[in-house]
């Protein structure tokens, strides 16, 4: 059996902060179709994500995503992973973000059937294990609009 080698992971996250993450820029990208997060600060107290939108969110979408994540921790969905060749995989994937010496082989991490993404940081075993998620403010600006959550006990 082949040994697989991916690039070091140099940050240490929050599990739960990070799978958040991942269930947010999910949603965010399939709902209004602007890809993931352009920028991102994710720590344990309290994180944001950015995204490039022509129009700002509504506080009524905002309310929405912050609503649809809760239900998804609630489920309480397995956490997974999978390796895969870049090259098998790089259809689904954006690969323009990868660093220039990523290894060949990439962990896709899935979160239920909400969310898979390319990634090397820790994440939960279950959604259950998040915690209460909430959009706690958000700005829109110049076509940027970034949210900032927080995870409550």
């Amino acid at each position: 059996m082949e040994e697989i080698e991916l690039n070091a992971h140099n940050k240490e996250e929050y599990p739960p902060m990070h799978t958040a993450e991942h269930l947010l820029n999910g949603l965010v990208a399939k709902r209004f179709g602007c890809g993931r997060a352009f920028s991102s600060h994710v720590e344990r107290k309290k994180s944001k994500l950015d995204y490039r939108l022509a129009q700002p969110m509504t506080d009524a979408e905002i309310r929405q995503l912050e609503e649809d994540i809760n239900k998804i921790i609630a489920e309480d969905v397995p956490v997974w992973t999978e390796m895969a060749r870049k090259e098998d995989v790089a259809a689904r994937f954006d690969m323009e973000r990868l660093p220039d010496d990523a290894s060949e082989t990439v962990r896709i991490v899935h979160v239920g059937d909400y969310d898979e993404c390319l990634c090397v940081g820790t994440h939960v075993a279950h959604t259950a294990e998040i915690g209460r998620f909430r959009i706690s403010s958000s700005r829109w600006q110049d076509g940027v609009q970034r949210l900032v959550f927080r995870l409550d006990k």
